[in-house]
């Protein structure tokens, strides 16, 4: 099982964002940079992978509603596809 921490305050604008996806979850070159895009790969997923996202309140501070729909495929993804393993680490307070 693959591990990957994604980094919510990584994600500065929509195009960082999808870079950044498409880096850490080494996404093929065609990868579309839209949210579209990355629930058709996030939905043919084979192998298992685990991810976890750290920030997620900055990653909806610098992305508002779109971080909200970004946050909303990955969880999609993850009901959708069995080998998908979404966790949302909360920051300690």
């Amino acid at each position: 099982m693959n591990y990957i921490v994604l980094d919510g305050a990584a994600m500065t604008s929509r195009e960082v964002a999808h870079t950044y996806l498409a880096l850490k979850l080494d996404f093929p070159s065609y990868y579309g940079n839209n949210l579209d895009a990355l629930w058709d790969i996030l939905s043919t997923v084979s192998e298992t992978i685990h991810i976890k996202l750290v920030n997620e309140e900055k990653l909806r501070e610098h992305l508002g509603g779109y971080g909200q729909s970004l946050l909303a495929v990955l969880a999609e993804a993850a009901q959708e596809n069995e080998k998908i393993i979404l966790s949302i680490i909360a920051e300690k307070e």
